[in-house]
This record gives structure tokens, C-alpha cells and sequence, in this order.
């Protein structure tokens, strides 16, 4: 079977709910050993309950990605819990669906804490122990960024997130080749999801209706849909399979790519 995890120990960050959540499901499916990370504790301990329920193994750990505090503990929590840490899935991120003309300094401040910020803590915090598993695993450890297509192509809804996404893209090449550079087996990939039906998604139903005037976000539904060729909108599973492939084996031979799961919608 493809995309196996067997052995594996996978932190996840947003991992209450979304694609976060759908991908602790996949991993822990696929044999991972899965820490749910997030600040909503009572989702995400659902979400734990879950998979302990199908059969998997995961544990909660509270986490705020912009507090280095919070990483340590997971990083530690890891180790204490399942001797190591082989993968490190960046997922926690906001969208604020605003102009930017209208955004104050304090909500972008917020966007960048935990869009950028919070994406440079994980990786930063969680190297030491990717690099002490990666040195002694056939195709190394794994980070996987979690970025957008507005990661690769402007937004018109938000170009602020477009800006914080575009870093996130470019991080991940660079730490790619950091890595490499260091003599370091770690692999780093980004995945760029198009509209997906999670709450996030939802908000961009919301914002486009909001900075069109119309408040009506079906129709805002329907346009984001027509944009996707293959005819529908995605569903957080659909990304959660782009990030197992990444984090297992079957790409090892990836590192500083950019993986787009967005039903064509970027092929225009």
C-alpha cells in the first residue's frame, strides 16, 4: 500500500479540525504515531478520541505556533511519548478574507504570528530531533509547509494572506536547500490546496460576498466552484492524501517542491 507511515511519528499543528484533523486521521490510518496539536483543546481531543476509537495512536498537545514555549513541549512530548519525531506537518494558519486597505497593524500582525512566524518557530524548534531521525532512515524525515495556491498566484480577496502564503512557498525551497547544504535528511515540501470545503473555505465564501457587496455567499459558493475544472470544490481528505505522500517514502525523492491539489484551478 502506498503512501505508508508505518513506525512513524507525525506532530501536526492546527490539527483540531480541517485539514489538520483529516490528516491525523490519515497518518495514525496509515501507521503513524500522531501528536494533535492546537489550542482548541476540546476539538482536538475529539479528534484524538477518534482515532484512538479506529484503532490509531495519538495524544493531544496543547499548542500555540507562535509561542516557542508550546513547540519545545511538543517537540519534547514527542520524544518522551514515542521515542522520536519523523515528521513535522506546519497546517496551523488564518485567513482574514479583507482588503488590505481595511486590515489594521494588529490584525496583520496576527496573520504574520501565525502564518510566517509560526511556520519558522516549527521548523526552527523541531530540526534537532527531524535531524536525529532523519540520520538513521533510508529516505530521511519530513516537514511538510502548508501553504495555497495563493501561495503561487495573486489574490484578489486577500492579497495579505497571498503575501504570507508566498513566504511560506519560498521558505520551504530555502530550507530544502539549508538542509541539504548542512548534510542534513530532512526533505521539506509545500502542498497548495485550491478551495476547500473546511470552515477556512468558507470564509473565502464569505469574503468575496463581503468585497463584492452582495452578502450572498451561495453565489460566491458558485464562482469559486466554476473556477475549478474538475468540477468540484476539494475536501479536506483530498489534501490530507497529498500530505501522507509527502511525509512517506514514496517521495523520497522530494525535497523543495511545491505539490498543487486545487482541481485545476491554477491551470488557467
Amino acid at each position: 500500500m502506498p503512501n505508508r507511515l508505518d513506525g512513524k511519528v507525525a506532530l501536526i499543528s492546527g490539527a483540531a479540525r480541517g485539514i489538520g484533523a483529516a490528516t491525523a486521521h490519515m497518518m495514525a490510518a496509515s501507521g503513524a504515531s500522531v501528536l494533535v496539536g492546537d489550542l482548541l483543546a476540546d476539538r482536538a481531543k475529539e479528534t484524538v478520541r477518534e482515532i484512538e476509537k479506529a484503532g490509531g495512536k495519538a495524544i493531544f498537545v496543547e499548542l500555540d505556533v507562535t509561542r516557542e514555549r508550546d513547540w519545545h513541549v511538543a517537540v519534547e512530548t514527542a520524544t518522551k511519548q514515542f521515542g522520536k519525531l519523523d515528521v513535522l506537518v506546519n497546517n496551523a494558519g488564518l485567513f482574514l478574507g479583507r482588503d488590505f486597505e481595511e486590515v489594521s497593524l494588529e490584525e496583520w500582525n496576527k496573520l504574520v504570528a501565525v502564518n510566517l512566524t509560526g511556520v519558522w518557530l516549527g521548523t526552527k524548534l523541531c530540526t534537532a530531533a527531524l535531524k536525529a531521525s532523519g540520520a538513521n532512515a533510508k529516505h530521511g524525515s519530513a516537514i511538510v509547509n502548508l501553504a495555497s495556491v495563493a501561495g503561487l498566484v495573486g489574490s484578489q480577496l486577500d492579497p495579505l494572506y497571498s503575501m504570507t502564503k508566498g513566504g511560506v512557498t519560498l521558505f520551504t525551497k530555502s530550507t530544502a536547500l539549508a538542509y541539504g547544504r548542512k548534510g542534513y535528511k530532512i526533505r521539506v515540501n509545500s502542498i497548495h490546496p485550491g478551495v476547500i470545503e473546511t470552515d477556512m473555505g468558507n470564509q473565502t465564501f464569505v469574503a468575496r460576498a463581503t468585497q463584492t457587496g452582495t452578502n450572498d455567499t451561495e453565489s460566491a459558493r458558485s464562482i469559486a466552484l466554476k473556477s475549478h475544472p474538475i468540477g468540484r470544490l476539494g475536501h479536506a481528505d483530498d489534501i490530507a492524501s497529498g500530505i501522507c505522500f509527502l511525509a512517506s517514502d514514496d517521495a523520497g525523492f522530494m525535497t523543495g517542491s511545491a505539490l498543487v491539489v486545487d482541481g485545476g484551478l491554477t491551470a488557467q
